[in-house]
């Protein structure tokens, strides 16, 4: 799709759905990647919206994901998710909107580390049994393809083509204006506690209280770390504990590829600065309102030495570093639907919600105006009753596959 073509579907695309819904009043709070993408798909497609969020567009999570972008996912649900999300990811980007950078991306186990080595292969059989473009190599030939991987410790690589890379906030403020360019009305920095039976919303001042009162038909929760809490409030507890999760950019040279260390527990990515790192999960739950915002200085003492072990002649120069949050659920998948008549909520994606974002607000868009999205049905927030006991398990890891 031309630059012209992904402004014209940004612009205009409410033509495309006038009046599917029609009369119908939604809340959505939250306005990081997947509220904004929500608000843009519903509003779209003639839906009443306003986007709250307690703060600007993107101050939370999405504002500090780390941008990556693929569909490597042995899984035939997710795969489809991350590549529909892909291709919004490349038809919405542009000169003018935000940028979408293709590069492979490869993870791989290293030598000694059994576990892993065959969950891979066989995540990558499972890749390829399903459709997903997806190449198993071995550590020689990983060299070979890319020359600024040390290859020399890794028992088992896999390559996916469809990934790339991008600015989170970027994404999220094009969403949001785009949602706003089709006739929703953003509320930011407006805090608000969320009411069921029936839907509504209640903007709080500084000190939690009430200031008003607005019914609506549904209200959508896409508040990230803070969804458990909001929810909390209104009496319906979730199976979802927020946690920390760090990153870095640094002054170094890498054009390709995307690359996750499994064995070391790493990514890394190209940056128009340098390089991205990231990953330094607590698996502890944090407070979302208390969490500190730095990265530890365990995370940066050992970063350097990480990833000089798998990009060739790198010595990192840390430029700037920061902490952020991701969402665990009992069994590592999100919880996205109804949770009750009125009320959705999208949260608990493992760290893997921005990549999501533009393929699950489109299917969160279609089941609150009645028209899907039947394959989310593993997605179901009533799967579990919210107070269940769970360990939180690193998003990316490549342990178990659903």
């Amino acid at each position: 799709m031309s630059e012209d073509d992904s402004d014209a579907e940004l612009a205009v695309g409410a033509d495309a759905f006038a009046g599917a819904g029609a009369g119908l009043e939604v809340a959505v709070v939250g306005a990081g990647a997947v509220g904004a993408t929500t608000a843009y798909d519903l509003a779209r497609r003639g839906a009443s919206v306003t986007l709250y969020d307690s703060g600007s567009v993107a101050s939370g999570s999405s504002g500090r994901a780390a941008g990556l972008c693929y569909d490597a996912f042995a899984s035939a649900l997710d795969a489809e998710i991350a590549s529909d999300a892909i291709e919004r990811f490349r038809a919405f980007s542009g000169d003018d909107t935000f940028p979408f950078v293709e590069c492979p991306y490869v993870w791989l186990a290293r030598e000694g580390d059994d576990a892993r080595e065959d969950a891979i292969r066989e995540q990558v059989d499972r890749m390829q049994r399903n459709g997903v473009v997806a190449l198993e190599m071995t550590g020689v030939e990983l060299g070979e393809r890319f020359p600024a991987l040390r290859s020399d410790d890794v028992a088992v690589a896999a390559v996916a083509g469809a990934a790339g890379y991008t600015d989170p906030a970027q994404y999220t403020a094009c969403l949001a204006a785009a949602a706003t360019g089709a006739g929703a009305t953003l509320e930011s920095n407006t805090p608000v506690n969320v009411s069921f039976d029936p839907p509504r919303i209640e903007p709080v001042d500084a000190d939690g209280r009430a200031v008003g009162e607005r019914e609506v038909d549904v209200v959508v929760v896409t508040a990230g770390a803070h969804t458990k809490r909001l929810l909390a409030d209104a009496g319906i507890p979730i199976a979802m504990k927020p946690y920390r999760v760090q990153a870095l950019v640094a002054d170094a040279a890498l054009e390709e590829p995307m690359c996750y260390d499994a064995t070391d527990g790493f990514y890394v990515r190209p940056h128009p600065d340098g390089i991205l790192v990231g990953n330094g999960t607590e698996p502890v739950e944090a407070d979302p309102d208390a969490y500190d915002r730095s990265a530890s200085p365990a995370f940066l003492e050992g970063i350097p030495s990480r990833v000089g072990s798998r990009l060739e002649g790198v010595d990192l120069e840390i430029d700037r570093s920061w902490a952020g949050l991701c969402t665990a659920t009992p069994d590592r998948d999100p919880l996205v639907g109804e949770l009750r008549s009125g009320l959705f909520v999208a949260t608990g994606f493992q760290g893997q919600g921005f990549m999501r974002a533009p393929a699950i607000g489109e299917r969160l868009a279609g089941m609150v105006l009645g028209d899907g999205d039947g394959d989310l049905e593993r997605f179901d927030p009533t799967r579990f009753a919210g107070d269940e006991s769970f360990e939180i398990v690193e998003g990316m890891g490549v342990e178990s596959e659903n």
